[in-house]
């Protein structure tokens, strides 16, 4: 199964940037990751993609020209947007994908998920279904969307994400013990991730 991977990097970080300063943007400032390197958050989330997963592609505004450099450095396709919200990122990074098997929707500001979460996310994946990580009862990211799922995604607006598609889908439901998962960096403190 070919599953495209798309990274959700065009937001602004304005609650980041509320606490840590204007200029401040949380997917370039640097944390410890899982492997004990410093780099910065996005490269984290890049770093942590598996092989498996080929096909990449970074939504960003076309201002984030670190991001986009470093993006293109590991390989990533990049769609410059400046997007209105989730729910619009993800429909034009579908839209210029191109034809896949499903699509993998990672954000941007989550450097701390373990590989193998995501490997496991991909294998419990279905044409026409919905594959999620659980951990302690809780949804976490990424999330992957089966090939039946494309129009969806391409119809979605706003900042609302692809929540929407949930209803109509068979979920399947990977657990995993992994807090990384559910762990965002939204403000300045989350860069130091609590290992459990």
């Amino acid at each position: 199964m070919t599953v495209t991977a798309i990274v959700l990097a065009a937001g602004q970080g304005s609650r980041f940037r509320a606490e840590a300063g204007a200029d401040q943007d949380k997917l370039w400032v640097d944390c410890v990751g899982l492997d004990g390197v410093v780099r910065p958050v996005i490269e984290q989330v890049l770093v942590n993609l598996p092989e498996c997963v080929v096909k990449r592609w970074v939504v960003t505004s076309p201002d984030r020209t670190d991001v986009v450099r470093l993006a293109e450095a590991y390989g990533c396709e990049v769609l410059l947007l400046r997007s209105t919200g989730m729910g619009e990122s993800i429909a034009a990074a579908v839209a210029a994908s191109g034809p896949a098997d499903g699509w993998l929707v990672v954000l941007g500001d989550m450097p701390f998920i373990r590989p193998s979460s995501i490997e496991r996310v991909i294998d419990g994946l279905g044409q026409g279904s919905i594959s999620v990580p659980v951990q302690e009862g809780r949804y976490g990211h990424p999330v992957a969307f089966g090939q039946a799922f494309g129009p969806g995604l391409m119809a979605l607006t706003g900042d609302r994400g692809a929540k929407p598609l949930f209803a109509q889908a068979t979920v399947h439901e990977v657990l995993v013990k992994d807090p990384g998962v559910l762990w965002d960096v939204d403000l300045p403190h989350s860069l130091n991730f609590a290992h459990i």
